[in-house]
């Protein structure tokens, strides 16, 4: 495993116009892991993909491979260490899986056995040897998104990026995709995802989210859950923003934070919520029509640090 970190981004900032897609970023990802940016649409995560996957330059700020300054001087070194997984699917539907390896290989200088020993041996790891002679385009999502992930480790890289890498995919097909991704992982390779799914949020070592252009927070699922410190309640009944304020000028030494109204909710963080069930149901009165209490979520997590409710 290498020494130095994955990937080191310093104050970068990048913008469209007057748009500031990205503000003042710092961030340090560790070999080995699986680190996800999770994001809604327009938080900048897409842009920090471009840019890491060396589509763009970084208009203002640092990035380093491994070590390795990202400069024109090193793009080449960099590239050949990066495999990357785009949103859009990438693959020529007139040829079959083993074909697409084949012209990607030629890509990167790979020939005669050297090269479908690799083919061979990617496509078993993603499951595909026995599907590499058919076409494309007669494939299903989740195959497809298998060959795609095959041709960008076909030169051995020690860094994967992907973006949205289960688009399009049905809830199996996602399953079996991070089964290998979790394969990858323990086999050294360090894999940086984006995402606005919470449950493959859930499934990655760190986390960065991110919100209108800033990284708010970066941790381990479980301690980004745990800055919650409790449980969530969530309620509906007449007359939610004068319950609101109720709720939060008598229960107060029960709550973690300010009471929220989100979608004709009310949405509450409570460090004793058994206690504070009690309160709501007696404030809330006959008008009350449900309450329920839960563990914290990822979703829990962004509104918590935002705000903001997490709008795809």
């Amino acid at each position: 495993m290498p020494s130095s970190p994955a990937i080191v981004v310093r104050s970068l900032r990048h913008c469209y116009g007057g748009h500031v897609a990205i503000e003042n970023l710092d961030l340090s990802i560790n070999p080995g892991e699986i680190f996800g940016i999770l994001g809604p649409n327009g938080s900048g995560k897409s842009t920090l993909f471009r840019i890491l996957s060396t589509l763009i330059p970084p208009q203002q700020g640092d990035v380093a491979y491994f070590g390795t300054p990202l400069s024109v001087a090193n793009l080449t070194n960099i590239r050949s260490q990066l495999g990357v997984v785009f949103q859009a699917p990438a693959l020529d539907k007139t040829l079959t899986g083993f074909e697409n390896l084949l012209h990607q290989g030629h890509l990167y200088g790979l020939r005669g056995t050297d090269l479908r020993t690799r083919i061979d041996q990617n496509l078993t790891a993603v499951g595909m040897i026995e599907h590499a002679r058919r076409r494309s385009d007669r494939l299903s999502g989740g195959q497809r998104r298998r060959i795609e992930l095959a041709k960008a480790l076909l030169h051995n890289p020690t860094l994967l990026i992907l973006d949205e890498p289960s688009t399009g995919l049905d809830p199996a097909a996602r399953i079996e995709f991070w089964n290998v991704l979790q394969s990858l992982r323990d086999q050294g390779t360090t894999i940086l995802l984006t995402t606005h799914l919470m449950e493959e949020a859930e499934a990655c070592t760190r986390v960065a989210i991110f919100d209108a252009g800033k990284c708010v927070a970066v941790d381990a699922p479980a301690a980004l859950r745990q800055r919650i410190g409790g449980q969530i309640i969530t309620l509906t009944a007449d007359n939610l923003p004068q319950l609101a304020t109720a709720v939060d000028s008598t229960c107060r030494a029960s709550l973690t934070a300010a009471p929220v109204i989100i979608d004709d909710e009310l949405r509450i963080e409570s460090s004793d919520p058994e206690q504070l069930l009690r309160q709501l149901i007696a404030l809330a009165g006959p008008g009350l029509k449900r309450i329920s209490l839960s563990q914290p979520t990822m979703q829990d997590v962004f509104l918590h640090l935002t705000g903001n409710k997490f709008d795809r």
